[in-house]
């Protein structure tokens, strides 16, 4: 996926925080609150692991589809967009993991 279209997206899902949640599914989500976007991130991380655990690689692409369009919706919902995510990905870009994990403190020995 590229920047731009997360950029679009971002865009899009942006404009249904405004729209009526009978006729938009998103609209529908923000309106649910915090709590059902967050289950439904969760619900999308399992489909996307059993998914793997499968093999079918149709159902991944679409089951991770499902997972980042979700994690969209949450992001957009705390007022961040995917060009933070992208910025965080950069940044940790050549770094070693265990370092960039150590530098974070104690919180990240847990992710």
């Amino acid at each position: 996926m590229s920047d731009t279209v997360l950029s679009e997206l971002a865009t899009v899902l942006e404009a249904r925080k405004a729209a009526d949640p009978e006729s938009s599914y998103v609209a529908g989500l923000y309106a649910a609150g915090l709590d059902a976007i967050l289950q439904k991130v969760g619900e999308e991380a399992v489909e996307t692991i059993l998914a793997a655990k499968q093999g079918d690689a149709t159902r991944i692409v679409q089951e991770t589809a499902d997972l980042w369009f979700h994690s969209l919706v949450m992001l957009a919902q705390q007022g961040l967009g995917p060009q933070a995510v992208l910025d965080e990905l950069e940044r940790r870009f050549g770094l070693s993991g265990l370092a960039e994990k150590a530098a974070r403190g104690d919180d990240a020995a847990r992710d």
